[in-house]
């Protein structure tokens, strides 16, 4: 188990490196990995299983103990995103499969990976677990509605369906992740140290199924997919950083929000665009997933050599 611990720790802590490496090998031999889009859904209900073995009754506490903190992260989550993949889709003026594409990831709900990036960052933890658990359980409701408010003047959107599928792939794995913890405690903790390994090897899987089957069109698409990404991102660590400034909160504060809006559930837009639009408009996520696994650290590094206000 140390050694599976050891494994899985390394491969976390590398995990751009082999989203990259196993995208570039898409791109270059996509039949090799075309055959794992079927399974896409599956492995992001993987993902979120895993999540709910490590969720706890404790993450929901600071919002009863700072309703008002959390509430600010939740609003900047479901406001700046959609509202940035929005304005960069019409101001841009990108085709409507890419638009859709942006805006799906746009209106996603917090990464996991935000939490270990908060902590990097020396920012406030606490905060930023309790901003992902809120936004993933209100992402079955609020997901559907803004990909229908921002999506829909592109292509037709059937919110129930939108929600139905969130309640399959992220909802019910993890609350039968929360079960199985709660009933089998000491097996789902130690399976729980397997879990980098394990989301590692799914998110990879997705990326890799999602470059291979747009291929063609990533070829004279994807630098431009690429830069509204990066742009998307950016523009979203930035903004969350200030909107958490705007409403008085300290540093430690104003960088678990920054890096909550920035960084999204981009493995849910991949699964929703597979199975609701188009393989082109799932490449944004996928992107989206390489990329923000390579900005996080590099803003978690810049953040931590910022002093929060208790230590100025």
């Amino acid at each position: 188990m140390k050694t599976l611990e050891k494994v899985s720790d390394f491969v976390g802590k590398t995990f751009a490196i082999w989203v990259l490496l196993f995208a570039c090998l898409a791109f270059f031999s996509p039949d090799t990995f075309k055959w794992i889009g079927k399974y896409i859904t599956p492995l992001l209900g993987i993902i979120m299983f895993g999540m709910g073995l490590t969720v706890s009754p404790s993450d929901f506490r600071e919002v009863f103990r700072r309703p008002k903190d959390v509430a600010i992260g939740v609003l900047g989550q479901f406001l700046i995103m959609p509202l940035l993949a929005f304005g960069l889709a019409k101001g841009l003026q990108l085709p409507p499969e890419i638009a859709v594409g942006v805006i799906l990831v746009g209106c996603c709900p917090g990464g996991t990976a935000s939490n270990v990036m908060t902590f990097l960052a020396k920012g406030d933890v606490p905060l930023s677990v309790s901003i992902t658990s809120v936004t993933t359980l209100l992402a079955p409701i609020v997901t559907p509605a803004l990909i229908l408010l921002f999506a829909s003047q592109w292509v037709p959107v059937d919110a129930m369906a939108l929600l139905w599928s969130i309640l399959q792939i992220v909802i019910i794995p993890i609350v039968l992740g929360f079960i199985v913890k709660t009933l089998f405690k000491k097996p789902a903790e130690a399976g729980a140290k397997a879990l980098p390994l394990i989301s590692t090897f799914a998110i990879v899987a997705i990326v890799a199924a999602v470059v291979a089957g747009s291929q063609q069109k990533i070829a004279t698409t994807g630098l431009a997919i690429f830069a509204v990404v990066i742009l998307h991102n950016g523009l979203g660590l930035l903004l969350g950083y200030f909107f958490g400034k705007l409403f008085g909160m300290d540093r430690a504060k104003q960088k678990a929000i920054s890096i909550e809006v920035g960084m999204q559930n981009s493995g849910l837009g991949v699964a929703i665009a597979t199975a609701h639009f188009s393989p082109l408009s799932a490449v944004p996520s996928a992107i989206f997933s390489v990329w923000h696994n390579i900005s996080g650290p590099i803003v978690a590094t810049i953040f931590s050599r910022m002093k929060n206000d208790k230590e100025s």
